[in-house]
């Protein structure tokens, strides 16, 4: 076994190897660039090495470094993590040449299946089911629209070397296709370093579902079960969850057995994943393999109750698997949400900025569910604009499906974080939504249940009466303390007149009476129902966790005049809390309009300005594209919102542009 392994990649991946390194009581070397200086997983190493400047062109993806590093440390073995150069085929060859084991498949793996061209070949030769399509090379726009033409739209334009929805597009049109293209190749280029795309047929109402294979060096392979992965936006998985809901016991076996044929064939012999495309019938193609770790492949462990980074170090060792296929049990059902910094109400555009707050919920087993969070970041940290957004995976686990929701529910509720845009609201709405709770899934799922964009829901029902009650509570503990501060606790009738008060949620209003029951509250609103709430918060604390009625309850808690934000279970609202004079007079005072910036394209992220595609003095119509903005190594195309003219341009090519900073402004 290994003594020291590097880990060649950064964030939540790097942390995760390096817990199960340092249980398996192997020592770990961290690489940084300058944005991660002082991150968290330089910290948790035991040594970590300077690779270079913040752009990963510069620093993660360049082999020579990583090699080097090993060298310095004399670390035996690397693992690449996911993203960067994991699935590129140079690096385990340039590490082989130094004697330097790569913790992932060999070489000739990667390059049948680690392109998504190539392995499209590799599954037809085996005769799995391919989606139709064109796998050779794609020269020119015109020629990709041709090749649309005659697949039939709608269809995919997907990066060769790509992952993580980086490269991809889905087109509905001729136009659509040349402008997909050019966008497709671009990021693929930047992203990747190879801007080769092909084009393939896009299955009308699918679902992604995937399934884990592992192989060892001895010609062993087996599957572990599947992931579903349909909830997704911009082609990125948002919520993974296993096993799928779709899928019998003959389906899996099926998907299963022809993954493991599909990976025997190029003599796979690391974890990977081959993922499909499947329809609401159970049919199901062959979309591409990840000849790596994957995002989401915490839910896999929490079903088997494997370590696939354990394994994977094991079998690069040169170990057997431990286990064969009738080994692999599945147990209850685990969903794993990601906590991206991005914005869910502009288009889920990313975020930057220094984490204030960064409390995440709880870890380890409350009842029969079980809360893991992978991160790798912490309070105070940055998130940078050079990488991929995401904070952190928040992953459940319970015995059935239902109380795996409800215990990611809870758990998103308690996740506090402040500083950035993040799309918690957004996953805790899911969470409550019927047709995910039903199991009813898409990869249009999102598109189709938020057509608008998403806006944070307004409190209704049980969630509304919860929410006034909690905010009665939270005004009658802080009128207690402020009261006991400056000494006017000393008579006992100012504290009968506070007792009454009226919460006003979102233009919902509550009158309430609050009373002292031993430990308790008892918050007695207007139609007579008696609602007992207990908590241990204090002023300050981002979280109010504790029970209302008979439920456990846990729901976000920012401080305003005269009132509290509070979210819960996707809903937000500013709740104000009167006394009842004081809720007559705010009836009364005038309501603050918003400027309008109609006449201005504000910059929706900090990002990097790629081109400005239009002229002062142009006239534009409505949905035309205007601007392309980079953040994190996505391309953004801002369009015009209505027809109008082109006035000023105040930002040019090149800039990097903080949020709302003026593109161009219009007459």
């Amino acid at each position: 076994m290994f003594e020291k392994i590097l880990i060649a990649n950064r964030g939540e991946i790097a942390c995760r190897v390096i817990k199960t390194a340092r249980r398996m009581g192997i020592k770990t070397v961290a690489v940084y660039s300058d944005a991660d200086r002082d991150a968290v997983h330089v910290a948790m190493a035991d040594e970590a090495v300077h690779i270079g400047p913040a752009p990963a062109a510069q620093s993660y993806l360049v082999i020579e470094k990583i090699i080097e590093a090993c060298k310095q440390t004399g670390a035996q073995a690397v693992h690449p993590g996911y993203g960067f150069l994991s699935e590129r085929e140079a690096f385990p060859k340039a590490l082989a040449e130094h004697g330097i084991v790569f913790i992932g498949p060999n070489p000739g793996a990667i390059a049948a299946m680690g392109d998504k061209i190539e392995s499209k070949k590799a599954a037809a030769e085996a005769k799995v089911s391919t989606v139709p399509g064109f796998l050779g090379v794609i020269e020119s726009p015109e020629h990709a629209v041709k090749i649309a033409d005659e697949i039939g739209y709608p269809v995919m334009i997907k990066a060769s070397a790509g992952g993580g929805g980086k490269g991809m597009r889905i087109a509905e049109s001729a136009d659509e296709v040349k402008e997909g293209f050019e966008r497709a190749k671009s990021e693929a280029s930047s992203s990747f370093g190879d801007d080769r795309v092909f084009v393939e047929k896009f299955i009308t109402d699918p679902r992604h579902i995937e399934i884990q294979v592992i192989g060892d060096k001895h010609g062993n392979v087996i599957y572990l079960g599947e992931r579903e992965c349909s909830i997704q936006r911009r082609n990125q998985k948002v919520i993974e969850e296993a096993p799928s809901p779709l899928l019998d016991e003959e389906t899996r076996r099926k998907m299963g057995e022809q993954a493991v044929a599909l990976a025997k064939a190029v003599n796979y012999d690391s974890a990977g994943t081959v993922e499909f495309v499947a329809g609401q019938d159970k049919s199901f193609y062959f979309l591409e393999m990840n000849t790596r770790l994957q995002v989401e492949h915490p839910v896999t462990e929490m079903i088997t109750g494997l370590d696939l980074v354990e394994l994977m170090i094991r079998v690069a060792a040169g170990e057997k698997l431990p286990l064969g296929q009738d080994d692999v049990k599945l147990n209850g059902w685990a969903v794993e949400s990601r906590v991206y910094a991005e914005d869910p109400t502009r288009n889920f555009l990313p975020s930057i900025g220094r984490l204030t707050t960064y409390q995440p919920p709880a870890e380890g087993q409350f009842g029969e569910a079980i809360v893991r969070n992978d991160t790798g970041v912490e309070e105070g940290g940055e998130i940078a604009i050079h990488y991929d957004p995401m904070i952190a995976k928040l992953v459940t686990w319970a015995p059935t499906r239902l109380a795996a929701i409800e215990s990611q529910a809870q758990a998103l509720d308690a996740f506090a974080i402040d500083g950035i845009r993040h799309n918690i609201p957004f996953l805790a709405t899911l969470m409550a939504h019927p047709r995910w709770r039903e199991g009813a899934l898409s990869t249009g799922f999102i598109k189709e249940e938020f057509p608008e964009g998403f806006t944070a829901p307004e409190p209704e029902g049980q969630v509304a009466l919860r929410m006034a009650a909690v905010a009665a509570a939270i005004d009658h503990k802080l009128n207690t303390r402020k009261r006991g501060i400056s000494g006017q606790m000393r008579d006992p009738s100012l504290l009968a007149f506070q007792r009454e008060r009226v919460v006003v949620l979102s233009g919902q209003r509550f009158a309430v009476t609050v009373d002292t029951v031993g430990s308790d509250l008892h918050v007695t609103v207007e139609d007579g129902a008696v609602v007992p709430v207990r908590s241990d918060w204090r002023p300050g604390e981002p979280v109010w966790s504790g029970t209302v009625g008979h439920e456990t309850v846990a729901i976000q808690v920012r401080p305003l005049l005269n009132g509290v934000f509070l979210q819960h279970q996707g809903a937000a609202a500013d709740a104000r809390v009167y006394t009842r004079r004081e809720a007559e007079l705010a009836d009364l005072m005038p309501v603050k309009e918003n400027a309008n910036s109609g006449k201005q394209l504000l910059c929706p992220m900090p990002g990097l300005v790629k081109q400005i595609m239009v002229t002062e003095g142009q006239e534009v119509k409505n949905g035309e594209a205007l601007a392309i903005v980079e953040a994190m190594k996505m391309e953004n195309v801002l369009r015009a919102e209505r027809d109008g003219k082109v006035s000023k341009i105040a930002a040019k090519e090149g800039d990097s542009l903080a949020v709302d900073a003026v593109i161009l402004e219009f007459e």
